[in-house]
């Protein structure tokens, strides 16, 4: 299943917001009021929406100022959250990518869930 967000733009420069998204801390700044964060470690964390069972994402790779892949921990739910940084005139615009190998049943359970979880996220990068 691969879904993603709309562009979302942002007044950081492609170095500022890379660099806000590899410290993976800042997640809890994208994510509602309402959901659960947890740190787990420097590179780990927990999230919790509402209508998802929580997530345990880890940071996988990046590619200074470009790209920054999290990957998912446990065996429930097999993922990759891609954000795409791109120079923008006003700053920084990013796109998230959301690529999971999912039985027909399940992702249509979760295909929802997930694309709000998109937007909330594109919704907070251009908060920042």
């Amino acid at each position: 299943m691969n879904l993603e967000s709309r562009v979302a733009k942002t007044q950081k420069s492609p170095e500022e917001l890379y660099n806000f998204l590899t410290q993976v801390e800042n997640f809890k700044h994208l994510l509602p009021d309402d959901a659960k964060f947890e740190l787990l470690g420097e590179d780990k964390f927990l999230f919790g929406l509402k209508g998802m069972p929580e997530i345990k994402l880890t940071l996988k790779e990046s590619t200074p100022y470009s790209k920054v892949v999290l990957g998912s921990l446990g065996d429930k739910l097999s993922f990759t959250l891609t954000a795409d940084i791109e120079e923008d005139p006003q700053g920084a615009a990013a796109q998230l990518f959301f690529q999971g190998d999912f039985n027909a049943m399940m992702a249509m359970m979760i295909k929802g869930p997930i694309n709000k979880f998109l937007e909330q996220l594109a919704n907070g990068i251009e908060k920042l």
